[in-house]
């Protein structure tokens, strides 16, 4: 029987609350980089995931695509600004320009992005990740 993996979008308003969510239910306890590379990362399995694929359910993903829209891909954008390198900052400029302008990708849309790359015959092939959104 594959595994379901249920994550609450009630509990998170930011992409920081998603990743303590992420963490809690797939890998509790265990130390992750709690990033958007580290959460590509546990999807593949491990960490005491099932390899084989698993089911992630996204319940109340309405209200997540609201919190985790505009406002909040600012914000992330803001702080990759800062941190980023000088050869990628034009590109993150570029991104954040758009996002304060409601274009473009949200965060949202990039967590979307990455489960959906992990689905059955996608980017990842050898491991396969159903999402449900609820």
């Amino acid at each position: 029987m594959v595994k379901t993996y249920t994550i609450d979008g009630s509990k998170f308003y930011t992409l920081e609350g998603f990743f303590e969510e992420v963490g809690e239910v797939l890998i509790p306890d265990a130390y992750w980089g709690e990033n958007l590379s580290a959460f590509d990362d546990i999807l593949f399995g491990g960490f005491g995931i099932p390899a084989e694929g698993f089911v992630f359910e996204w319940k109340n993903s309405d209200l997540s695509k609201k919190r985790l829209g505009y406002k909040e891909t600012v914000k992330q954008l803001k702080i990759k600004k800062d941190k980023c390198h000088p050869s990628h900052l034009d590109k993150v400029s570029n991104e954040l320009a758009l996002a304060k302008s409601s274009e473009g990708p949200t965060v949202y849309d990039w967590l979307i992005d990455i489960l959906e790359g992990h689905g059955e015959g996608d980017r990842h092939p050898w491991n396969t990740v159903k999402l449900v959104l609820k």
